[in-house]
């Protein structure tokens, strides 16, 4: 099982990468940050990077306005 933010559970499966995650969650917005651990994942490794199971994952959507 994965946390995100806090309050979210997903269910783990082998191979999963941040995108899965992302994906799962319906999350396409285009300006994002992921962190896994509290370690920040660059953007291009979304596609390659795993989320081991049991993980805490924080997911930002970043917005800008005037």
């Amino acid at each position: 099982m994965i946390t995100v933010n806090d309050r979210d559970r997903i269910e783990w499966r082998e191979g999963m990468t941040v995108q899965d995650l992302l994906d799962a969650m319906r999350y396409d917005y285009a300006l994002i940050t992921v962190t896994i651990e509290g370690a920040l994942v660059p953007e291009d490794e979304y596609d390659i990077r795993a989320v081991p199971d049991g993980s805490r994952v924080g997911v930002f959507h970043l917005a800008h306005g005037g």
